[in-house]
């Protein structure tokens, strides 16, 4: 691997909605366009991630693909050599990396993942898999196994990237150089900025982020909602009896959550949008606004996903797999020597 590597994924059996493609997506595919050639870009999908908490396994295949032909639409570029897309779970050495870094990794290191705290209050006990506890290692082979400097990561991520480092320095120092240790928390907010993007929020309820918790689905608004749909949703999203447009997230988060989506379909700074709409009396006619570029968004997104070829995505994902299998084999089996297995 001659060029730094900058990895970076988005679990597979999620529907996706218009949070995830701007506050996610839409930057991870602007960083691959401007950063592929200078760097190598993996971009994988955590397959084996998808079910570390309970979900319906018989459709887990048709959405990693689907959520694949996404990325395509959204502009992923197929033709570049330095960008790879690939299924984690075809790629063997990501679990057998993990059962070894096991055995260097403390429970009580585990137990402090304040993720994992966050997700297993939310299950009852039987329901609590180890693969759920686990998960931070097999995100450490996940980013180890290429050698990746770089890895973008959202505030709930970086204690994971924290333990990356510190096993992969465990390991350096016990059996010599064998991983690259990828960079701090810090650098990787220089390197990619802090801001990821806008933080879209629901819009039933404009206090929390828009997320597929919300099993109403009245507050989200998800890429493969009909355009219609989406638009009733925002003419119902909720606002409040203040009487007039103001960019304020504290006093009117609803309406200053219309103007981030408002200034994120039209391209937009929200300051821009703001002043265009400041002092408005009638939350109606922002709504409308808001409502039309959503359905035109949506609109074009889907044509966009429908003209996906098919052939191409599955040839490019087949050769990055092959790739990334002699990659993460050359890092495994160095692994394995050191530890005694060969």
């Amino acid at each position: 691997m001659s060029k730094q590597v900058i990895l970076t994924g988005i679990r597979g059996n999620n529907d996706l909605h218009i949070g995830n493609y701007f506050g996610a997506l839409l930057p991870m595919i602007d960083m691959t366009k401007k950063r592929a050639g200078s760097y190598q870009v993996n971009l994988f999908m955590p397959d084996l991630h998808s079910f570390t908490t309970p979900i319906d396994h018989s459709t887990l295949h048709a959405q990693i693909m689907h959520n694949l032909r996404v990325f395509v639409a959204a502009g992923l570029p197929l033709d570049n050599a330095d960008v790879h897309i690939y299924r984690q779970s075809y790629v063997p050495a990501h679990s057998e990396l993990t059962i070894i870094l096991n055995s260097f990794t403390g429970f009580g290191e585990m137990s402090r993942m304040t993720q994992f705290k966050d997700k297993s209050s939310k299950l009852g006990d039987e329901r609590i898999s180890v693969g759920l506890f686990d998960y931070p290692v097999l995100m450490a082979a996940d980013i180890l196994l290429y050698g990746a400097t770089y890895v973008p990561v959202g505030d709930d991520q970086s204690q994971h990237l924290e333990f990356t480092r510190d096993i992969a320095q465990r390991l350096n120092s016990r059996f010599g150089e064998l991983f690259t240790v990828p960079a701090s928390v810090k650098e990787q907010h220089q390197f990619f900025g802090k801001d990821q993007g806008l933080r879209i929020k629901d819009l039933a309820d404009p206090t929390k982020k828009m997320s597929k918790s919300d099993e109403t689905g009245k507050g989200i608004i998800f890429l493969n909602d009909s355009p219609e749909a989406a638009a009733k949703k925002i003419m119902s999203a909720a606002t409040d009896d203040v009487g007039a447009v103001n960019l304020d997230f504290e006093n009117q988060p609803g309406i200053s959550n219309l103007l981030q989506i408002h200034a994120l379909l039209s391209g937009e700074s929200l300051e821009a949008v703001a002043e265009h709409h400041k002092g408005q009396t009638s939350y109606g006619e922002l709504k409308k606004e808001v409502a039309q570029q959503v359905q035109e968004f949506l609109s074009d997104f889907q044509n966009k996903l429908t003209a996906v070829d098919d052939t191409e995505l599955i040839v490019k994902i087949e050769a990055s797999e092959a790739a990334m299998n002699t990659q993460a084999s050359t890092v495994l089996t160095k692994v394995q020597k050191a530890v005694g297995l060969r």
